[in-house]
């Protein structure tokens, strides 16, 4: 036998080695899958699919309807997630600007962390404070307040803020009760609602009984109603109509004018360089903001990306993931819009996906959105090697933490995962360390059961705890 023929021998008996160790390792795992997932009492009343994957060998270690269409919950921020990464840099525009005089005119960016109380570093709010006139060019918005899909009667909860181009306290108003006495966190509330606060007829006096606040639908009008239930603080999403948000931005920055406007001879589309007549741009965060307002046209960055991206991750926020998907809009296309930014990713950088997915927010909110798991598994890869993998692991959530704090608390630092959960459907897709220090990526979805999530997900934990171990 010569050298050559030798090679190839060798190389075919790696191969066969190498697929009967898949084989074996997937017959595993199909047992495992059955004892804790497929006959587990709460899952078999519904549907699941699951997708593990090894990246080192580029190897499916199992697939069960794992091509199959499922309604993913906030694992959708997960794409959400990539298209942040890809688009916003390293750090957060706060909005593009333009002096003209003692006025200055706003070109807002979706940033989501403006007087946002999680972010202490607020540069567009102490450069804005100066100036007694403000315009606010609205131009790029071209998208509705509530996603596709959404439940419209959860208007009330504040899971469910509004999307805006020019997001102001995470687009909430928040109410405080003590003793006898309920205030709200902005003055805008006595501005345009009289009092602000309106007592439903059948409520006498707050001391009188247990009571609920809730905004009407069409405007924000904010009313105490009896309830079964009271509190101490709650916060409401408003109305984000222009007019509202120019209230609190005067309220907030002592003002004498906000004014939102569109540009007559702008087009539909939107186009923030035009509008700007090609604006100054820099990579990194303000650290000056007076040095960039001596120019008549600048932008002004606020947070690093990661801080708005962690926090959206670990706690599953659903109006920072609206909010990253509208920014990553505005930087590629140049206006904020959730179907053209969609179609952008998935007809360019995701051109590859095994099965394209039926995208329509960036939160998961909508239970219009229908993605695979190995869709989950794909997109997971990509980030890890597009944007490193010490990077992604300091953004997801690990056992113990985040929305994971019930979870994987023997396999923290192992495990780094986004949740999802909808009623009726939960999903958990990420990355697993395995006891013998294999890096696998997998996705669990499960839709349609009957009970709560917790049986659901205590189900999937013994599933991915078992393939640690093992392996």
């Amino acid at each position: 036998m010569n050298v050559k023929t030798c090679k190839a021998f060798l190389i075919l008996i790696m191969v066969v080695l190498i697929t009967m160790s898949s084989c074996s390792i997937s017959k595993q795992i199909s047992r495992n899958a059955t004892s804790f997932l497929l006959n587990d009492s709460a899952i078999r009343t519904g549907h699941i699919g699951i997708s593990i994957y090894e990246p080192a060998t580029n190897t499916y270690w199992y697939n069960y309807n794992a091509d199959k269409n499922f309604i993913p919950a906030s694992n959708t921020k997960l794409f959400t997630l990539y298209a942040g990464l890809k688009y916003l840099g390293d750090s957060l525009v706060a909005a593009w600007l333009q002096k003209k005089g003692s006025a200055i005119t706003v070109y807002p960016s979706g940033d989501p962390s403006f007087l946002n109380a999680e972010f202490k570093f607020q540069p567009l709010f102490s450069l804005l404070k100066s100036y007694k006139t403000i315009y606010i060019n609205n131009n790029t918005w071209q998208d509705n307040a509530l996603g596709n899909g959404w439940a419209w009667d959860d208007y009330n909860d504040d899971y469910m803020a509004e999307r805006s181009s020019f997001p102001i306290y995470g687009n909430l108003i928040d109410f405080s009760f003590a003793g006898d006495s309920l205030t709200a966190s902005s003055n805008a509330i006595q501005i345009l609602s009289g009092d602000g606060i309106d007592y439903d007829p059948d409520t006498k006096m707050i001391s009188s009984g247990y009571f609920r606040i809730e905004r009407n639908y069409a405007n924000n009008d904010f009313y105490i109603k009896k309830s079964a239930l009271t509190f101490k603080k709650k916060s409401i999403p408003f109305k984000t109509d222009p007019e509202f948000i120019a209230e609190l931005l005067k309220d907030s920055l002592h003002c004498e004018d906000v004014t939102f406007f569109k540009s007559a001879n702008q087009q539909t589309t939107g186009n923030t360089e035009k509008a700007l007549s090609q604006p100054i741009k820099s990579d990194a965060i303000t650290t000056s903001i007076k040095a960039e307002a001596e120019s008549a046209q600048f932008i002004i960055h606020s947070q690093p990306t990661d801080s708005l991206f962690k926090i959206m991750m670990h706690r599953s926020d659903n109006f920072f993931a609206e909010q990253t998907l509208l920014m990553a809009s505005n930087e590629q296309l140049g206006y904020m819009n959730d179907d053209k930014i969609i179609d952008t990713i998935l007809y360019t950088d995701l051109k590859d996906i095994p099965q394209r997915p039926k995208w329509v927010d960036g939160s998961g909110l909508s239970r219009y959105n229908l993605f695979t798991p190995q869709s989950f598994v794909y997109i997971l890869n990509k980030m890890k090697n597009e944007f490193g993998w010490e990077r992604i692991k300091n953004i997801l959530a690990t056992g113990g933490t985040g929305t994971l704090h019930s979870y994987y608390k023997k396999d923290s630092g192992y495990i780094f995962a986004k949740t999802g959960t909808l009623s009726n459907n939960c999903a958990l897709s990420g990355y697993l360390i395995s006891k013998k220090g294999k890096l696998l990526i997998f996705s669990v979805l499960v839709n349609n059961y009957q009970t709560g999530a917790t049986p659901v997900r205590r189900a999937v934990e013994k599933f991915i705890e078992a393939i640690r171990e093992k392996y």
